[in-house]
């Protein structure tokens, strides 16, 4: 669910990757400055995406997902861009995935009414936060509990609140991250939230695949969790006032668990949520590896070909070709992701030179360090390279390139800024 947004946001001047700024200039009326990033309008470095291949990607995955039946709920916490969220809320997204209060209250404030909390809600000021939001009786919201303990706090500060927290149990894998290991615990759980009849409202059963990286392992997960969602069913524990929910899957094994989860039946309204959140953007690195192996097994994926499409690129300056086989670009670790792969060149453009288009850059450079604001690149002796040259990067994880920029350039085939999708980390 979304409401309308107040209304256009000023552009900020300060942030990296903006042109020829122009005061007073919002965010809705950034297309019509004509902005072109081959004509050297916008300052580089520059995080920007392909409004085709974005738009290609959002279609790809609403059709997967209403293939098999499934809800959307992208994680937010890829873009934090609320004008991302609502065009993924538009083309069909049951809701937002986000992982913080805080990025829960950003998303309620542009316009995000269903929310569901991939992660446990703790801490005074953090209940604090979603309490207020739960004012708006528009507003639904779901977070993870897996100990007693966190139970009894939310417990004790919704009674207080006088407010009902609908709550889903994370199960989770010895090794892995957050989540409930075996029954015992599962019990104990349980047992606590029965304490809280009027605070808590045990909604349904979570889980984060992602931190097994076996396919079979995967599958029995998510077979532990509808058979414990049955049982919670059979024995009276899910809350009777609205549907019970299942929630699992990050961007590399959507597929495995909308094929799990897709037409489970518990003998009451169930919706089943799944929560990719990079697929929007893509990239060329971890999550390319996962759509190679879903297009390769899928077969909703094969009836939706091509896949999803890279999207996500960082545009850069040579600064220095200071020495035989190596060049120094003007992009560091400020301004790109680069723990799961340094950013892959993909394209060159020489402002001023013969080419009208980027060409496809040599298949031999290749990043082999980033420092704050600096990458080297191995280049090959006698390479037609020069200061001034553009050099467009693709990025492996784009989580961790959005969060280094306060706004993303939209851009068209033609290299013009159509838009600016805000960031709110």
């Amino acid at each position: 669910m979304v409401t309308p947004l107040p209304g256009p946001l000023p552009l900020d001047p300060d942030g990296k990757g903006l042109g020829l700024f122009e005061p007073g200039c919002t965010t809705a009326q950034v297309a019509g400055l004509g902005w072109n990033l081959l004509a050297e309008d916008v300052s580089l470095p520059a995080a920007v995406l392909s409004e085709q291949r974005v738009a290609h990607n959002l279609r790809w995955m609403q059709q997967f997902m209403e293939a098999y039946r499934v809800k959307l709920a992208p994680h937010g916490k890829t873009t934090m861009s609320p004008s991302l969220f609502r065009r993924q809320i538009d083309a069909g997204a049951w809701g937002i995935t986000l992982a913080t209060a805080p990025q829960t209250q950003a998303a309620y404030h542009h316009g995000v009414r269903r929310v569901l909390l991939a992660n446990q809600l703790v801490g005074r000021a953090n209940m604090a936060i979603i309490a207020r939001l739960l004012r708006d009786p528009d507003f639904s919201f779901y977070c993870l509990v897996d100990s007693p303990r966190n139970v009894a706090q939310l417990g004790a500060f919704f009674q207080s609140a006088g407010q009902t927290l609908p709550v889903l149990i994370e199960l989770g894998v010895a090794g892995g991250r957050n989540g409930v290991r075996d029954e015992a615990q599962l019990q104990a759980v349980l047992d606590e939230l029965a304490r809280w009849p009027g605070a808590l409202a045990l909604a349904g059963i979570e889980v984060y695949e992602g931190v097994l990286q076996n396919e079979a392992d995967i599958r029995a997960f998510l077979q532990r969790a509808t058979a414990t969602l049955r049982t919670l069913a059979a024995d009276g524990r899910l809350r009777q006032d609205g549907p019970a929910l299942i929630s699992g899957a990050g961007s590399a094994w959507f597929d495995v668990v909308a094929d799990e989860f897709a037409g489970l039946e518990i003998g009451q309204p169930l919706e089943i949520v799944l929560r990719p959140g990079c697929y929007l953007s893509h990239d060329v690195g971890i999550y390319r590896s996962a759509a190679e192996r879903i297009a390769a097994h899928n077969p909703v994926a094969q009836r939706l070909a091509p896949g999803l499409l890279p999207a996500l690129q960082v545009w850069a300056y040579v600064q220095s070709v200071p020495e035989p086989g190596r060049a120094i670009v003007a992009l560091g670790k400020r301004d790109a992701a680069f723990d799961a792969g340094l950013p892959v060149p993909a394209t060159v453009y020489r402002p001023g030179g013969e080419a009208t288009a980027p060409q496809a850059a040599p298949a031999h450079w290749k990043l082999t360090a980033m420092m704050d604001q600096h990458a080297f690149m191995e280049i090959a002796p006698g390479d037609d390279i020069a200061v001034g040259d553009m050099i467009a990067f693709d990025i492996s994880h784009p989580c961790l390139t959005f969060d280094k920029w306060r706004q993303i350039l939209l851009i068209d085939d033609s290299h013009t800024v159509t838009g600016i999708a805000e960031t709110y980390f």
